[in-house]
């Protein structure tokens, strides 16, 4: 808070200045009820969070929703109406507020959740693309775009997610997009410095092969993005699953040594062999364009989280790290998610690349494609996508919030 001095006579009264009005906000969900990501973000920004062991009080305005879809267990009815927000039949309302031109400041789309089918790939066909798409023509319309963000990767399909990409720099709108894995806490912390050198990398996960294989890739990216040179794209992609997972393993040691050191940093491993504990392998296999190569290994059964680790030039022993979320409700790791929403909207700025979400989609729309034909090597090169690390990796460094109690 800034401090002011004043110099008064000492009967002159003081002016009070009226506190600046919170921008406003449209919230369009996909499905809103409980622990889902609609209620872990839209519920924060309509009802306030911890962070860094404060109390934040919402610092936009939450004016309008839209909901795709209302489930028996819906809350967004509940929640509109206990923070007096008008929910709308459609997008383009939710932005206009029932009128002809756009009347809000920003806008958070949360397209996870909900009743929606799978293609042959075994991608959960969210329509992410299709809300951003409405979004857009608003904007269009209007003749001025906001500050927008989108939660988790782009799209299933890579011209899609390209054109939500290009339509934020035609109109030129902030645009920030991802989860709270790459911001959550680490543990131990580990933050690289700008131009590190790494020779390999790996990350390891567990979950399906989209949903959290994307989660893996944030986290791999986060840390790879900040190597000499800066990011400058993926050049191929290859997706194996079952025995060859280990063929390849065996036939890359490097892969193995870091694989180990990733898992090392997992607080919730299954005792006993990787091989025998884990049925369904999967891995990604990534060559970057300037010469990386760096694996992600889903290993459903021997551990659960997000974990990586890197072969730093000149270090005798991998750096590893573990990018810890908190595993039940309170989920305070989508409290930094929020607070970096709000930091977009309210100084119309990407906090960090959304190139790197538009990387990870990217990858993993091709990961997908290769698994689809049987571990088929994939050329790459529309992910020559170049983008520089934040000075920063703005990762949450304060205290973990206590469960909430049941």
């Amino acid at each position: 808070m800034l401090r002011r001095s004043f110099c008064t006579l000492a009967a002159a009264p003081l002016a009070s200045a009226a506190a600046p009005a919170k921008p406003k906000i449209a919230l369009i969900i996909t499905e809103y009820r409980k622990n889902s990501h609609a209620d872990v973000i839209a519920g924060r920004l309509l009802g306030g969070y911890e962070y860094y062991g404060k109390r934040i009080e919402p610092r936009l305005h939450a004016v309008s929703m839209f909901t795709d879809q209302v489930p028996a267990n819906d809350m967004s009815r509940d929640m509109a109406a206990r923070h007096n927000v008008k929910i709308y039949d459609d997008v383009r309302s939710a932005l206009t507020l029932g009128g002809s031109t756009l009347a809000v400041d920003g806008v958070v789309l949360i397209g996870e959740h909900g009743n929606y089918p799978d293609n042959e790939k075994g991608q959960k066909l969210y329509p992410r693309h299709r809300l951003f798409s409405d979004i857009v023509r608003v904007y269009e319309a209007s003749g001025r775009a906001v500050p927008t963000f989108c939660d988790k990767h782009l799209s299933t399909d890579w011209d899609k997610a390209k054109w939500m990409y290009d339509a934020s720099r035609r109109l030129k709108f902030p645009f920030l997009a991802g989860s709270s894995v790459p911001i959550a806490w680490r543990k131990p912390e580990l933050e690289f410095p700008n131009g590190v050198r790494i020779r390999n990398a790996v990350a390891t996960a567990y979950g399906g092969k989209e949903a959290y294989g994307f989660h893996a890739l944030e986290s791999l990216q986060v840390m790879l993005e900040r190597r000499q040179g800066g990011e400058s794209g993926v050049a191929r992609v290859q997706c194996l699953d079952g025995p060859a997972v280990w063929n390849w393993a065996d036939a890359h040691p490097w892969s193995l040594k870091l694989m180990n050191a990733a898992n090392a940093r997992s607080e919730r491993i299954t005792p006993g062999n990787v091989r025998d504990n884990v049925k369904s392998p999967s891995v990604f296999l990534l060559t970057y364009r300037d010469g990386l190569e760096a694996a992600v290994f889903l290993l459903n059964g021997h551990i659960e989280g997000f974990h990586f680790a890197a072969d730093v030039i000149g270090q005798p022993e991998p750096e590893s790290t573990l990018m810890w979320l908190q595993p039940g409700r309170y989920y305070a790791h989508f409290s930094t998610l929020t607070h970096y929403i709000e930091e977009l909207i309210l100084q119309r700025k990407e906090p960090y690349p959304v190139e790197r979400t538009l990387l990870t989609t990217g990858i993993l729309a091709a990961a997908m494609d290769s698994a689809y034909q049987q571990g088929k090597p994939l050329d790459t090169p529309h992910l020559a996508i170049r983008y520089r690390a934040p000075k920063q990796s703005l990762y949450n460094r304060g205290p973990v919030p206590a469960l909430e109690q049941a």
